[in-house]
């Protein structure tokens, strides 16, 4: 494998796919090096709850196909109480999704290298030549992409990736079928993507139940070990055993049973990015990271970084090749601006929710109630205004608790 790709891409997730798929479209000689064999591909990858939005599905051409529910509304859920928003969304089938990509990205002339464990970059004279796979194995290529997620092996060779361990979201998930998707007292699931905040089923976290079809649905949870997670965790309880008291205690999953081979772990990180980018190199994905702070959606994120990757390789490759530190910089502006922005305010908000008591989620519920019907995206979005409607007087001491550990004050 001593061949030469103008770009050279680790990982067939989402945004390595969507990134070869851009590029090779744009009619650029692509390779992407997945880990998998070709034969249980996306088997060991499948992680994603795959909720996403009309926005998503259209800017990217994503056909029904790989849809296993279109849903209505979104639905929060406190302990005591919960809020429906309506809002079109989709739960994928992520396996189909991820393999859509890949044929996508093969007809358009993308080569696809299956069994190639990338674990590290190749140099020769001190500049980023290419990668190195399955141990003595050299690809070259003009500019490198690290799209592997939290593992990150590139990027963090070339000092670009800083995830820390104690910002790491961890999550589990079920499909079941037999549930009660509309009990009394709670919200009437049928068509609808809900997410739970609730420190005794997700301590630093949060749930979800993701209607897939007729009594079927995506049940899982995640929680980041936070300062809630120290508080209100039980220390004899896994991950396992919060979905199993989860599963224990709700009615709607009195009558129902997991589908076989149908469980999914991963993992993602919930922080600001660094520096995403360097000389002949960019990062993508949850390998920056791209996750949704507050919802855990990533999809969309992961799509659009790995569009703007393009774009920035399609400019570097154009005319004389220049893919030095400063043009590759760009795709870094890019992020910031079109993938996530407001990032800053996005992160504070996620952690002082994550901060909440279970009262406060129940308060949440009420004042979202009583806003006006645009808050909660607003909200969502970053936008300060929306974010203090949200807040009372009596959130100061959980403010001065986040300003401690943010700021150390």
């Amino acid at each position: 494998m001593d061949d030469h790709f103008d770009v050279v891409i680790a990982g067939a997730g989402p945004a390595g796919a969507q990134c070869a798929r851009d590029l090779a479209a744009r009619g650029y000689d692509v390779v992407v090096l997945e880990t998998e064999s070709e034969a249980e591909f996306p088997a060991q990858s499948n992680k994603s709850t795959g909720g996403t939005f009309p926005s998503m599905m259209a800017a990217f051409g994503i056909p029904d196909d790989v849809v296993m529910q279109f849903t209505d509304s979104v639905v929060l859920e406190s302990p005591n109480d919960f809020y429906v928003q309506d809002q079109p969304g989709a739960v994928l089938e992520f396996a189909d999704f991820k393999q859509y990509l890949v044929d996508e990205g093969e007809d358009a002339g993308a080569t696809y290298r299956f069994d190639a464990r990338v674990h590290a970059p190749h140099m020769e004279g001190g500049e980023l030549v290419g990668v190195e796979c399955n141990g003595d194995e050299v690809v070259y290529g003009d500019i490198v992409i690290d799209a592997t997620g939290p593992s990150a092996p590139l990027a963090k060779d070339l000092g670009v990736s800083e995830l820390e361990r104690r910002n790491q979201a961890i999550g589990i998930e079920y499909e079941f079928e037999g549930l009660d998707l509309d009990v009394e007292g709670y919200a009437d699931l049928h068509d609808a993507m809900m997410l739970r905040l609730d420190h005794e089923q997700a301590p630093g976290g949060y749930s979800w139940i993701f209607h897939t079809g007729e009594d079927t649905a995506k049940v899982g949870l995640c929680y980041i070990q936070n300062e809630s997670y120290q508080r209100f965790a039980s220390k004899e309880r896994t991950i396992d055993g919060y979905l199993e008291h989860w599963l224990d205690t709700d009615p709607r999953f009195a009558d129902a049973t997991p589908l076989e081979g149908k469980q999914h772990r991963g993992s993602a990180h919930i922080q600001p990015p660094g520096s995403m980018s360097t000389d002949s190199f960019m990062a993508i994905g949850d390998t920056v990271p791209t996750i949704d702070p507050l919802w855990g959606e990533g999809i969309h994120k992961c799509m659009k970084s790995a569009r703007a990757a393009a774009i920035v390789a399609d400019h570097a490759l154009t005319g004389p090749i220049t893919t030095g530190r400063q043009k590759m910089g760009i795709y870094d502006k890019l992020w910031h601006r079109d993938v996530a922005p407001n990032m800053s305010n996005r992160l504070l908000m996620t952690r002082l929710l994550y901060l909440a008591p279970n009262t406060r989620y129940d308060r949440l519920m009420a004042d979202l109630h009583a806003a006006a019907e645009d808050t909660l995206a607003k909200a969502n979005d970053g936008n300060k205004r929306a974010i203090a409607k949200l807040l009372h007087l009596r959130d100061l001491p959980t403010l001065g608790r986040l300003a401690r550990l943010q700021y150390g004050i």
